[in-house]
């Protein structure tokens, strides 16, 4: 599942898009290995480390250890083929282990810890933080970025769409409910937490020096082709765009569904609004 996401239905099977949302995800990678303050010599523990993004940026910044940790054993094999063909996997580990229970990882092994988007599907954040601090050295470094999807829910727990689809609002309810069965509002991992919990359990777990710092974007979304917006999905537990309207609608109300929609989309005539939150600490020496 997290692999076909990262490598396909995050960006629709469209190489063109696969490479601008790497692009996109550049300055994210940079701010958090920025926030882990990586000296020379030190091994850091990259968790949920997906395709290697921040993993192999920080070994292109000269540490001398990464140890790539993830769920997926198949997105640890892409990551292993990607360090044995920029030559640098003998400065590579490779553990499958959840962030909440991060077995074979010994006790203070490294010096810096990386996550990113990686807290957002885990029930027990209490839990991760432990283990983040487990694994680090005193005087360690922890690094976070995480999506603050309840920043923009409203009072009446509704979130504000994307595009104007009023004239098909009663389709429009159908296709959203079936989004919120993959991702509950009230109780998913993905929506239970803000930029406050993150602190609190940060300071909670015993970390010092502890920053966060909030970003909110509220901007024009960028034209799209329909077929592409049809075939990407928002995060791995979600289906496409496609997928929902063939479960919630009959092939009549795709039809009038797609007639106003479609001209939005392609016209970049809608509102993307994203809150993130990086948080560095340190584990006293």
């Amino acid at each position: 599942m997290w692999a076909s996401w990262l490598l396909e239905r995050r960006s629709g099977g469209d190489p063109d898009a696969a490479r601008r949302i790497r692009e996109e995800l550049h300055p994210v990678r940079d701010r958090v290995l920025d926030g882990a303050r990586l000296q020379a010599g030190d091994r850091l523990l990259d968790v949920g480390c997906g395709d290697g993004l921040i993993a192999f940026g920080a070994l292109d910044r000269g540490v001398r250890e990464v140890i790539f940790s993830d769920v997926s054993q198949d997105l640890l094999d892409v990551c292993r083929e990607l360090a044995a063909r920029a030559g640098v996997l003998e400065r590579c580990r490779f553990v499958r282990a959840a962030a909440e229970d991060l077995a074979g990882v010994p006790d203070g092994a490294v010096e810096a810890v990386t996550t990113r988007s990686v807290l957002i599907y885990v029930e027990d954040k209490a839990g991760a933080f432990r283990e983040l601090w487990r694994v680090l050295a005193p005087g360690g470094r922890v690094s976070i970025f995480e999506p603050v999807n309840r920043y923009f829910i409203d009072p009446d727990g509704t979130t504000p769409a994307a595009y104007d689809l009023g004239p098909v609002a009663d389709l429009a309810e159908k296709v959203a409910a079936r989004f919120r069965r993959a991702n509950p509002l009230g109780a998913s991992p993905m929506m239970d937490f803000g930029e406050r919990d993150l602190l609190d359990v940060a300071l909670a777990t015993g970390f010092a020096e502890v920053h966060l710092r909030l970003h909110v974007d509220v901007q024009p979304v960028r034209p799209e082709s329909w077929d592409l917006r049809l075939r990407r999905a928002p995060n791995p537990l979600a289906p496409t765009l496609g997928e929902a309207l063939e479960e919630a609608l009959t092939p009549a109300e795709i039809e009038r569904y797609t007639a106003h929609h479609r001209p939005l989309v392609e016209r970049g005539a809608g509102t993307q609004r994203l809150a993130t939150a990086y948080l560095s600490a340190v584990k006293p020496g």
